[in-house]
């Protein structure tokens, strides 16, 4: 995929890069794959606000997405790559032998036409979903899971990868994306390869049009508002946010910066072996 840029005849397309979508060969979803999604506006139950910057954009159908890849042992065949509107990645659509069609992530360098097959006995190629134990060290993969028969739950954006460093009694280290390395089950089963889409990084919506189609509402600055409306609000003048006793914090209090919100004695912690943050982690 390549990122595509414009003449600047307006002040718009200045800035705005879009991407090509070169890569994708289906323009619609499988009926039988997609459901509605209802939009919340940022509102619970009762019709309050609870997360503000959300309304409005485009409508949208989600993709059942197979993030499990149980059918094991049987062949399939990538007949189509397809957009993703809720997702940075691209979706291939797999067709087993038995007729049945499923969604998964498209990894990096997949193709129509490929065949594709799940389980312990798979071959490491890309595409292909293995279990940990199986996988040859160094290998980059995605859609892991963090528990067996879970489903993936992680590396699962455009361009994101994991690898494998070593394993040891039954664990498998793993090097996360983030740059975190933790211990999985050696059981839990990941797809070969890098997640594909790489170059969704380098797009830029240039305009304030292109936020709002996707749903994302403009949010005020807390200094720009009155003191009964924020806790920064107020000031004789533009103050600076975190000048002097004032810390900036969300409408509630909640500190916005330096505020640790995992638990500390969270159980998972003693999984991970060092931290994002190139520290290792101490066990409480």
């Amino acid at each position: 995929m390549a990122v595509k840029t414009f003449r600047p005849l307006t002040p718009s397309s200045r800035y705005i890069t879009v991407a090509d979508y070169s890569d994708i060969t289906k323009t619609r979803p499988e009926r039988r794959l997609v459901t509605t999604r209802k939009r919340t506006g940022g509102r619970n139950a009762y019709g309050r606000v609870t997360a503000r910057g959300i309304g409005g954009g485009h409508k949208q159908k989600i993709r059942l997405v197979d993030f499990r890849r149980d059918k094991r042992g049987i062949e399939a065949e990538v007949i189509a790559i397809e957009y993703d509107p809720i997702r940075s990645a691209r979706l291939a659509l797999l067709k087993y032998k038995d007729g049945e069609k499923r969604y998964i992530i498209a990894p990096n360098g997949l193709k129509v036409g490929a065949r594709l097959l799940a389980g312990p006995d798979a071959p490491p190629e890309t595409g292909n979903s293995l279990p940990l134990k199986v996988i040859p060290v160094g290998v980059p993969v995605h859609n892991l899971e963090l528990l067996p028969g879970q489903g993936g739950k992680m590396v699962r954006a455009a361009g994101g990868s994991a690898a494998i460093m070593s394993r040891d009694e039954g664990y498998a280290v793993v090097r996360l994306p983030s740059g975190e390395i933790r211990r999985i089950n050696e059981e839990c089963y990941a797809t070969i390869g890098q997640v594909g889409n790489l170059d969704h990084e380098n797009v830029t919506l240039g305009k304030a049009g292109r936020s709002r189609h996707r749903g994302i509402r403009p949010v005020g600055r807390g200094v720009a508002r009155n003191p009964i409306d924020h806790p920064n609000g107020g000031g004789a003048g533009k103050s600076k946010g975190g000048g002097g006793w004032q810390q900036l914090t969300s409408p509630w209090g909640l500190l916005a910066k330096g505020y640790k919100t995992r638990r500390r004695r969270k159980q998972s912690n003693r999984f991970i072996v060092v931290r994002r943050d190139g520290r290792p982690m101490k066990l409480k």
